[in-house]
């Protein structure tokens, strides 16, 4: 036992003997990776105080702007900006790798929506990457909207049942699963289509759509 013992603390001692060794051979390599490690994380932690946060706070001086533009129906003006402010489209080309510069792309999609150009919305709210519970599932619906008005309701109906997977509130999944019915109506799909208002009948009775519901419930068991 004693041997045993005695034979594995003179392992232990030269493994820590290399190791020793390995260190006084490699100090100068060992602290030249160490600096460059310090350098990395004071560069990052520079870039985030000095470079990125104020530029998210010049991109969302810009967004303010262009967010009046938006909600007074200056859907032109919100895209592009004048000669003080950058629109949403400038934002999101300027302030890359910003939370403005992201939300840029959700308004021009939906700007894009509002002035019918549903190529040019599908392509900027395919561009969002939004990770809360209304606006992403809202880009995911309007999304949807500008697929159906192309004459993609199949592709269309498919984005508006992902939008209500997103989020399971009142507001925006009883809407999404209405509208997924409705495209799915216009696909002759009556079993899809009753599947989805059946589901705004039964988990949303405080939405809009529920006061309703009975009618499309109908209209999908008729056509079955």
């Amino acid at each position: 036992m004693e041997k045993q013992l005695e034979e594995k603390n003179t392992e232990m001692g030269n493994v820590i003997t290399r190791s020793e060794e390995f260190i006084q051979k490699n100090q100068k390599t060992l602290i030249i990776i160490v600096a460059a490690i310090l350098v990395v994380v004071l560069a990052v932690f520079g870039l985030r105080k000095w470079y990125f946060q104020p530029r998210e706070v010049r991109a969302a001086e810009e967004m303010f702007a262009a967010e009046q533009w938006f909600a007074q129906g200056e859907f032109d003006k919100a895209l592009n900006g004048d000669d003080t402010y950058r629109g949403f489209l400038g934002v999101a080309d300027n302030y890359k790798c910003t939370k403005a510069g992201n939300l840029a792309k959700y308004y021009a999609g939906a700007a894009y929506l509002q002035q019918g150009n549903y190529d040019e919305a599908i392509h900027w709210l395919k561009k969002y990457k939004g990770k809360d519970t209304f606006t992403r599932p809202l880009a995911e619906m309007m999304l949807a909207d500008a697929y159906l008005e192309n004459g993609e309701t199949a592709t269309a109906a498919k984005h508006y049942i992902a939008a209500a997977d997103m989020a399971d509130n009142f507001i925006t999944a009883p809407t999404a699963l209405f509208k997924a019915g409705m495209a799915y109506l216009m696909l002759d799909d009556n079993a899809k289509a009753l599947e989805c208002f059946q589901k705004v009948k039964n988990n949303y009775p405080e939405s809009t759509e529920w006061s309703e519901i009975d009618k499309y419930i109908a209209l999908a068991e008729a056509g079955k």
